[in-house]
């Protein structure tokens, strides 16, 4: 088998076992409306949409590298991990998690296992998969979809942060932020 198979694989078994599990989450009690969403939404709509136009065969100037037989499997086992630190955040928050930006029933600041690490470990998993898939490509499209996909994640972050502090209370969310950084392990905290 060839590791982009095993890329493209492992991207559908990710899309779909979060999509099955979606409707797991406690009631939703409050949520912005979709308008402030809809800028890093489009961002990484359209970024997942250029990511996955097919590599295969570029050569010239949209091609920037090859990363060769051992670099490819390197690349499937980091999009493997990525999608295995996003899933233990997943099953780490439970209920309270959600694809939007929201307040659940009982929501309270998590900050043990992956959120001790990083405020947004779901993230930061996905941006590893999305990386090593980037690196693996080696293409033009490959970075601008990156690159848009990061915007968009980091745009959404700030948002879910700015809405925290709102609903659960600025003293409880603001000496998270103080102590665990946002998305790099050991980066800076409050960014």
């Amino acid at each position: 088998m060839r590791p982009g198979i095993v890329i493209i694989g492992l991207w559908i078994a990710w899309v779909v076992s979060w999509v099955a599990a979606a409707g797991w989450s406690n009631r939703t009690e409050s949520r912005p409306g979709l308008g402030p969403e809809i800028g890093h939404l489009a961002l990484m709509g359209l970024g997942a949409v250029i990511m996955f136009v097919p590599a295969h065969g570029y050569e010239g100037p949209l091609r920037l590298w090859h990363v060769g037989w051992f670099g490819a499997w390197l690349c499937a086992a980091l999009v493997a991990a990525g999608f295995a630190i996003a899933w233990w955040a997943r099953l780490y928050l439970g209920r309270l998690w959600s694809a939007r930006i929201t307040r659940k029933a009982d929501h309270k600041v998590v900050d043990s296992g992956p959120y001790a690490f990083v405020r947004h470990p779901i993230y930061t998993g996905l941006l590893l998969s999305l990386l090593a898939t980037t690196v693996a490509k080696g293409t033009v499209l490959g970075l601008c979809a990156f690159a848009l996909i990061l915007t968009g994640i980091w745009r959404k972050a700030r948002m879910e942060e700015r809405w925290l502090t709102e609903e659960l209370g600025a003293d409880e969310y603001a000496s998270y932020r103080r102590r665990v950084p946002m998305l790099v392990p050991f980066g800076p905290t409050d960014v």
